[in-house]
C-alpha cells in the first residue's frame, strides 16, 4: 500500500504534494477551482494512514455533500483497502452531529428516539406557533423575515435574548418569543431540527468537558472541505474539536464562496491565522482563456487572498459573447448556438450546461429547447432533450411526506405534528371539532398528544369533556389506528420493508390515493412514488448492512432520509449520466462541470443581483460570477437581451458590470442570430 501512496505523492505538482505531507498544525489550503483538492485531500489521509501509521480511526473528514464524503472514500479505498477506508470518519456536518448526538443527546434532555425536523418542517411548525401567538384565523402574513431572523440566529448560536435589530421592537419581541416558543415545542415532541444539530452538538461539547474530551481523543487529525462555506456554529464546532491537539486542515477557497445569504461567512477562512497556507493554482479543467476571464472578474474583489488560475491545456477558444433584442430572441439563439456547437465538435446534449442566477431565467430556454428541431442522421427530430434542476424533491412530495410522517411517530409517538398529520390520513372521520378539543386538552394539562388520545381511550369517565367532540366511529377510528401503530413498531424491529409494505396495506394508502385524486394518471404518479419509497427502503437496507455489518432501525432509515444521503440513486440521479442538456443556477452548478457552458441573462440587474446586492454585497455576487464561469472546460458563451421583461413590462436592460471586466482580448463578440 505504501508503494501506492508514494506513486501517488510523486505524481502530484510540487503545491499538492506540499498540502498532502504537511500534516501537522493547523494547515490552510487555498485550492482555486479545478486544482485537484479531492485528489490532494485523499492522498494527505493516505499519506497519514501508510507512510505515517495514524490510525484510520484517528482521522475525521468534514464535508459539505454526501456525495463528496461518498467520492473521498472510494479515492482513500483505491490507496489503502475498502476495509482501512471504512475505518476512516468522512461525514457531512450535520451527519457527523447526528451521530454524536444518538450517543449523547440524554444528557441535554432529550431520548435517542428524537425525530429531525427538516427545514420545511419548522417552517410549518413557525406558522403553527404564529398563528397561536397572534391569535390569528385564516391566512397569515408573510413570515418570511421572521424565519430567516431564526434561522440565523440558530446557524450563529445565538441565544434568545441575542436576536435584535430586526426592524422594529414589536418584531424583535415577536421573533424572541417565536425562537422560544420554537425550542420548547421541539423538546415536548423530542424533536431537533436539521439546523440545530450542529448547535445542540455545540452546547454539548461546552456544557459537558469530558464528552469533548472523547471525541478530541478520538479524532486527533481533522481536515474540513468547502472551509469558505462554514457558518458561525461549524467554525465552533471544528475549534472545539481540534483545540486539544491542533491538528487542523481546512480546505477551500475564498473566491468561491457564494453562501453568505444562508449563513455561511467568508471571513472564517479569510480569518484563519497561525496556520501554514498553501496554493493550489494549477487547474486542470479549464483552457487558459476561461481562466483568464475568470481571474480579471474576481481581482476586483478586494477582500481575498491573492491568487492566479493557469493550466496546461492552451489557451483554448475565445470567449462567445451575443447580446439579442429581446429575452426571447436571446433563448432562440442559445439553442440555436448549443445544436451548431454539439453537431461542429461532435459534443454529447449532457456536455453541455445553460446557467442562470435566478430560476425565474429558465422557462424561455425550456421553451427554446422543447420547440426545436434538429436532425440525426436522415430523421428529423423536434425537441432537445434537457433536465432542470429544481421542482419538488421526492421527499416532499405529499404521499411520501404522509409515510415519512407515520414512520416518525412510530419511532416517536412525541411528535406532535407527524402524528396530527396522520392522525386523519387517509380519512377515517376524526373531525376538526374532535382534533381541536383533544390538542386543546394535551396544551393545558402539559402532557403529549400521544398520552392525551391514549388517555381519551382508556378513561372515558375523566374525559368525559373532550368525549363530547368525539363520535364512536371517530373513537372506533381512533382505536384502529393506535393499534396499527403500535403493531407496525413491532414488525419494524423484525425487518424495515415487510413492516412498511404491511402499514401501507393496513391503512389502505393505495384507496386513499384513489379516492381523493381525481385524475388517473395522476394517482399512477403518487403510487409509484408510494412503490419508489418502499424502493428506498430496500436500498438502504441494502447499503446500511454493507457498510456497518449491523441491522439498521427505523430511526437510521429517517435519519439517512432527513440528511439526504446519495444511497439512493433513483431520486438523486446525476443529470450527466444522461444525456441531455443540463439548465441550472450559478449556485446550483458549484462543484460541476462541463465541456459547454452558456452564462445567460448577465445583465446588470440580474447579476449582480438587485436584491442580493443589499444583502450580501457585490464581493459575494462577483464571487458567483467567477464560480459559474469555471463551469466550463472547453467552451464558453455570454449572453444577454437589450430588453427584458420586470413585472409584465419591458424594459431596457444593460450588460453586467461584471462582464466589463473580463479582459476584452478574451471575448469575441458575435452578432446575434437565430435559426
Amino acid at each position: 500500500m505504501s508503494e501506492i501512496v508514494e506513486s501517488e505523492l510523486n505524481a502530484l505538482n510540487p503545491s499538492q504534494k506540499q498540502a498532502a505531507t504537511t500534516i501537522s498544525g493547523r494547515v490552510l489550503i487555498l485550492a482555486g477551482a479545478g486544482s485537484g483538492k479531492t485528489k490532494v485531500l485523499t492522498v494527505r489521509m493516505a499519506y497519514l494512514i501508510t507512510l505515517k501509521e495514524v490510525s484510520p480511526r484517528a482521522i475525521l473528514g468534514l464535508t459539505f455533500t454526501n456525495k463528496a464524503a461518498a467520492e473521498m472514500r472510494h479515492r482513500i479505498s483505491q490507496l489503502v483497502s475498502p476495509a482501512i477506508a471504512q475505518q476512516v470518519t468522512l461525514s457531512t456536518f450535520h451527519s457527523f452531529c447526528m451521530q454524536i448526538l444518538r450517543a449523547e443527546i440524554h444528557r441535554l434532555g432529550y431520548t435517542q428516539q428524537f425525530s429531525l425536523y427538516n427545514e420545511k418542517d419548522v417552517q410549518r411548525l413557525i406558522q403553527l406557533i404564529a398563528r397561536d401567538l397572534l391569535e390569528h384565523e385564516g391566512d397569515l402574513p408573510s413570515l418570511a423575515t421572521t424565519t430567516a431572523v431564526i434561522i440565523e440566529a440558530k446557524n450563529k448560536g445565538l441565544a434568545t435574548h441575542e436576536i435584535k435589530d430586526t426592524g422594529s421592537a414589536w418584531h424583535d419581541d415577536f421573533s424572541r418569543t417565536l425562537y422560544e416558543r420554537l425550542h420548547a415545542s421541539l423538546r415536548a415532541y423530542n424533536a431537533v431540527d436539521f439546523n440545530n444539530l450542529l448547535g445542540l452538538t455545540v452546547e454539548l461539547f461546552e456544557k459537558f468537558p469530558e464528552v469533548l474530551e472523547k471525541y478530541q481523543e478520538k479524532f486527533r487529525y481533522i481536515m474540513i472541505d468547502e472551509y469558505q462555506d462554514t457558518n458561525p456554529i461549524q467554525y465552533r464546532l471544528a475549534s472545539l474539536l481540534a483545540k486539544k491537539y491542533n491538528n487542523l486542515c481546512v480546505v477551500g477557497d475564498d473566491d468561491q464562496s457564494i453562501y453568505g445569504w444562508r449563513g455561511a461567512e467568508v471571513k472564517n477562512i479569510l480569518d484563519f491565522s497561525h496556520a501554514t497556507v498553501i496554493k493550489l493554482e494549477q487547474n486542470y479543467r479549464s483552457t487558459n482563456s476561461i481562466l483568464k476571464a475568470a481571474n480579471g472578474v474576481i481581482s476586483h474583489n478586494k477582500t481575498r487572498y491573492q491568487k492566479v488560475l493557469w493550466s496546461k491545456r492552451g489557451e483554448g477558444e475565445l470567449i462567445e459573447v451575443f447580446h439579442a433584442p429581446t429575452e426571447r430572441d436571446e433563448a432562440e439563439a442559445v439553442v440555436f448556438r448549443i445544436a451548431q456547437l454539439r453537431e461542429k465538435h461532435q459534443l454529447k446534449w449532457r456536455d453541455i450546461a445553460i446557467l442562470y442566477r435566478s430560476n425565474a431565467l429558465s422557462r424561455l430556454f425550456e421553451t427554446a429547447l422543447m420547440s426545436y428541431t434538429w436532425k440525426e442522421g436522415e430523421k428529423w427530430i423536434k425537441g432537445i432533450p434537457y433536465e432542470i434542476f429544481g421542482g419538488v424533491e421526492f421527499y416532499e412530495r405529499r404521499e411520501v411526506r404522509d409515510i415519512c410522517a407515520y414512520l416518525k411517530v412510530i419511532v416517536n409517538p412525541l411528535d406532535q405534528e407527524a402524528l396530527l398529520r396522520i392522525i386523519n390520513q387517509p380519512r377515517r372521520g376524526i373531525g376538526d371539532a374532535a382534533l381541536d378539543a383533544i390538542t386543546a386538552y394535551n396544551r393545558t394539562q402539559h402532557i403529549s398528544l400521544w398520552s392525551a388520545l391514549k388517555k381519551l381511550i382508556a378513561e372515558k369517565e375523566v374525559m368525559a369533556e373532550v368525549r363530547s367532540h368525539w363520535n364512536n366511529k371517530a373513537l372506533d377510528a381512533l382505536e384502529r389506528f393506535m393499534v396499527i401503530l403500535e403493531t407496525a413498531r413491532q414488525k419494524a424491529q423484525a425487518n424495515l420493508t415487510d413492516s412498511i409494505k404491511w402499514l401501507i396495506e393496513a391503512i389502505d394508502y393505495k384507496k386513499a390515493i384513489h379516492d381523493e385524486v381525481k385524475s388517473d394518471q395522476m394517482r399512477a404518479f403518487k403510487w409509484e412514488n408510494v412503490e419508489e419509497f418502499i424502493s428506498s427502503m430496500v436500498e438502504f437496507e441494502a447499503f446500511f448492512q454493507k457498510n456497518t455489518d449491523q441491522q439498521p432501525t427505523l430511526q437510521d432509515f429517517l435519519a439517512t432520509v432527513s440528511l439526504h444521503q446519495d444511497w439512493n440513486q433513483s431520486f438523486a440521479k446525476n443529470s450527466q449520466e444522461k444525456d441531455q442538456v443540463s439548465l441550472l443556477t450559478f449556485h446550483s452548478a458549484k462543484g460541476l462541470e462541463f465541456k459547454a457552458c452558456f452564462l445567460v441573462g448577465i445583465e446588470d440587474h440580474i447579476i449582480p443581483h438587485e436584491k442580493s446586492l443589499k444583502e450580501v454585497g457585490e464581493e459575494e455576487e462577483r464571487r458567483l460570477m467567477y464560480v459559474a464561469i469555471t463551469r466550463a472546460r472547453e467552451f464558453l458563451t455570454i449572453s444577454m437581451a437589450r430588453q427584458r421583461k420586470r413585472m409584465g413590462k419591458e424594459y431596457a436592460s444593460r450588460p453586467s458590470r461584471f462582464l466589463h471586466e473580463v479582459p476584452k482580448e478574451l471575448l469575441k463578440t458575435t452578432l446575434w442570430d437565430r435559426p
